[in-house]
């Protein structure tokens, strides 16, 4: 009865809040879906276009008694609509008298002979001097509204297991007038702010005057997810940047090899004469979308735009990717964006029957304003996006201030995600999540988390089978301060383990942190040629289970560090900081750390122990963060990073045994090759002054796991080449399927190509090698010719896995050399 109950309510409320809906298939003669067929409402701009399996759906708020459905090659026809809701329509096409166009418009004919091609040409034209590019100075109001959606909701999902004692959130279901599916809203954000922009000193300013938000808010993980949702994009570009993909803009100067571009239509939009054309990809599999944009006679900027990924798009996880932005005009000359909404559908698979959940954004601008000059000090400062008052906005101010009304089931939310908290079933669906999407368990009793239950098992030659267990203070994502600490035990050289650590924010606005703690541990060193002092980290070589060759150049490690950190400027971190370190083999008979010490009994010594001061500058221009305590968390990945560390080393201070200088530069660049997908570059470069012992030198990161870890090289053997002077290389392209998209039935295995190259040269003096002459395995560095590794990759087997295949270069006369090697990583990428 309740099941009945909340259908008719849905239908009565579809009733109520759209006048006109359709959907359906269109096929042709044989009964083959018909993919990017026209479906419009009849003398409107209201349309829809097929996608790749023939189907559509539309919605408007107008009523409408007719659909027209149009392809080039058959005969457009009229379809009458005999109710408000005509779901599952079956339109068939014949074919019609249209070869003439289909030779001008298809194909790889002459560019020159399509009316659509040559409009696109007068948008590049144009497209430098519309909108606000025109004038010296602007500013706006901008509201921005992102939302979540559990989506595909039928009767078999509202009455499983699953959802038994929660059928009350089901009586705020809509249906999306994008995909016509039922959804449910489960997160909903809100953010007003003011943006204030300088052509002439290409500066900009943004300040966020208020923020609300309901659902999954204090979870770091689900945050930053929705956090990428705020990826700028620019329809003139072109390529279009969504989940780490590019994707062809419709309006590219590349686009023309792209799409197939058809003029459709001419009509009048807010008393502008605009041109209608519609585009649709040439091939399958590739980075591209379907739809149709409106565009001015004179002045050739956009009215109005729509773009649709094509579900056979080579990107995982996300089923739908749905575009659309109106422009206003401001005056006879001057088109500016007025609306952007995006809609993304994330699922499992890319089944029209799949459930997933919908992430919405929606942008609106308004009270654009012209030519205010403000001082170029104006743009140095902003107000503070994390000030209380910013989240504690009162009913009346979003108001006032909300650019575009809340529907019905926008409104709701807040008080649906009130219940549902109190709610102890979905209280343990939701920590479910945090916990395998965190890796910590939440003990809100005690404000701790355990874990992380990922770091639990491993194994290495030194400990044999390693349990570890920890913990960590958190009170939420944006606490000031934060302990974390665990403990670990190895049932092969039965001692205990132990590290902590302790960070504490000491003022926000300049994010000035001091942090320390200690560590005792056993080690994969030189796994990293511009290694930081991270009192809790651990590499996937020191506890991995499944090796190549001996792993036994392990390190026992006592280090205690105590840091200060500033971000004086935005994205650009200083650091410094101490840390006194004792160094020893964990396996002396197959690798030992031993060096000439005239002052030992001896004249050898196996342990070092070291003070070092360190200075560290870290530039991150174009990273984005969320959260403003003591921790905070990347949101995107396309930022470069620019390091720079000098560490000296002093001898006598608290028994320290050497004095050194080393100086270290790294530099790591992801950069998107348009439509040839993403080249990641690292550049690293250093030098160790004075000799000093093996454990303090630089060596180059070799790779014995079975893992894929980038800026290593999987041919060489751990310490196989060690270095006072070096510089290295590594670059990774990712192709993300083009290549394989040009060829016959594997295109349809949505595979990646990847393609990697890295080299390094180095040297080690005299003087360092008598030093650790008394070591027991041998001294050698890279300076008689670049060392260089190349290798193929295959990825996004099963959406999750990927294999390298690597090959050495040179060096192939060296003791026990592996020639070649296969890595491989899981991981879940779009």
């Amino acid at each position: 009865m309740r099941i009945i109950l909340i259908t008719l309510l849905f239908f009565i409320t579809t009733l109520c809040f759209s006048q006109t809906k359709v959907s359906g298939i269109v096929v042709d003669e044989n009964g083959d879906p018909v993919a990017f067929a026209n479906v419009i409402f009849p003398n409107s701009t209201e349309g829809t276009i097929t996608n790749d399996n023939g189907r559509f759906y539309l919605e408007s708020d107008q009523s409408y008694n007719a659909i027209q459905v149009s392809f080039i090659g058959y005969q457009t026809r009229d379809i009458e609509l005999v109710s408000t809701v005509n779901y599952d329509l079956r339109i068939v096409l014949s074919e019609g008298e249209q070869l003439d166009e289909v030779v001008v418009y298809i194909g790889k004919r002459s560019k020159k002979d399509n009316p659509a091609i040559d409009i696109l040409r007068k948008i590049w034209a144009k497209k430098r001097i519309n909108g606000l590019r025109k004038f010296k100075q602007y500013e706006y109001d901008k509201y921005e509204k992102v939302e979540f959606d559990l989506n595909t909701i039928d009767s078999a999902l509202i009455k499983s297991r699953v959802f038994k004692g929660l059928e009350f959130v089901f009586a705020d279901l809509d249906t999306s007038r994008i995909t016509g599916k039922t959804y449910l809203p489960i997160f909903l954000n809100e953010v007003f702010s003011k943006v204030y922009g300088n052509n002439e000193i290409q500066k900009e300013r943004e300040d966020v005057l208020g923020n609300k938000n309901s659902g999954f808010t204090n979870n770091q993980a689900i945050t930053a997810f929705v956090q990428d949702l705020y990826s700028d994009y620019d329809v003139y570009a072109n390529y279009l940047k969504f989940f780490d993909k590019s994707f062809t803009s419709p309006l590219s100067r590349t686009g023309i090899d792209v799409y197939n571009y058809v003029l459709s239509d001419s009509a009048y939009i807010d008393n502008k004469w605009c041109y209608h054309i519609i585009y649709y990809p040439r091939r399958k599999n590739e980075l591209t979308f379907k739809g149709d944009f409106w565009v001015n006679d004179t002045t050739y900027a956009l009215k109005k735009i729509n773009l649709e990924v094509t579900k056979s798009a080579n990107i995982n996880w996300v089923k739908e990717i749905y575009i659309e932005q109106d422009f206003e005009v401001v005056s006879d000359s001057v088109f500016l964006l007025k609306r952007d909404y995006m809609l993304s559908d994330f699922a499992l698979n890319k089944k029209e029957s799949s459930k997933g959940v919908y992430g919405k954004r929606t942008t609106v601008y308004d009270n654009y304003k012209f030519d205010q000059a403000k001082p170029e000090e104006f743009y140095r400062t902003a107000s503070d996006p994390f000030d209380p008052q910013v989240f504690q906005r009162d009913s009346l101010f979003w108001s006032n201030n909300r650019l575009e009304s809340l529907n019905k089931d926008e409104s709701g939310i807040y008080a649906l995600l009130d219940t549902l908290k109190t709610v102890p079933k979905f209280k343990t669906y939701y920590n479910l999540v945090s916990i395998l999407s965190s890796g910590y368990v939440e003990i809100d009793k005690w404000n701790m988390d355990i874990g992380s239950i990922y770091s639990t098992f491993g194994y290495n030659d030194a400990e044999g089978i390693r349990l570890r267990g920890g913990m960590r203070t958190y009170f939420g994502q944006n606490d000031p301060w934060r302990l974390e600490g665990y403990m670990a035990y190895g049932f092969m050289d039965k001692k205990v383990k132990h590290g902590f650590s302790a960070k504490f924010l000491l003022d926000k606005k300049s994010r000035l942190i001091i942090s320390g703690g200690n560590r005792r541990d056993i080690e994969q060193l030189g796994l990293s040629l511009t290694a930081t002092n991270d009192v809790l980290g651990r590499s996937v070589a020191s506890s991995s289970v499944l090796t190549v060759g001996n792993n036994d150049r392990l390190t026992s490690i006592n280090l205690s560090t105590l840091n200060l950190e500033a971000e004086p400027f935005k994205n650009f971190r200083m650091r410094f900081g101490g840390s006194f370190r004792t160094l020893r083999s964990a396996l002396p008979q197959a690798f030992n750390l031993d060096y000439i010490d005239p002052e030992s009994p001896t004249g050898i010594s196996s342990e070092i122990k070291q003070f070092d001061l360190t200075t560290t500058l870290i530039y991150t221009p174009g990273k984005r963060t969320i959260g403003y305590g003591v921790e905070r968390r990347n949101v995107n990945d396309e930022y470069a990073t620019l390091l720079l560390n000098y560490t000296r080393g002093l001898e006598g201070f608290l028994e320290s045994d050497f004095s050194y200088a080393k100086y270290q530069f790294s530099y790591t660049q992801p950069w998107q090759i348009g439509g040839f997908g993403r080249l990641l570059s690292t550049v690293e470069m250093g030098k160790t002054t004075e000799a000093v012992p093996l454990s303090l030198l630089n060596v180059i990161p070799g790779n014995q796991t079975l893992f894929t870890l980038y800026n290593t090289f999987p041919n060489l053997d751990f310490y196989e080449f060690v270095t006072d002077t070096y510089i290295a290389l590594h670059l990774e392209q990712n192709f993300n399927g083009r290549l394989f998209s040009r060829i016959p039935v594997i295109r349809d295995w949505n595979l990646r190509e990847i393609v990697g190259l890295r080299g390094a040269w180095g040297q080690l003096s005299d003087e360092n090698i008598a030093l650790n002459s008394p070591t027991n395995i041998p001294l050698a560095a890279p300076s008689d010719k670049i060392y260089w590794e190349y290798s193929f990759g295959i990825s996004n087997i099963f959406k999750i896995f990927r294999v390298d295949f690597n090959f050495r270069g040179n060096y192939l006369e060296s003791p026990d050399a592996r020639p070649f090697s296969v890595t491989g990583t899981f991981g879940f990428n779009f």
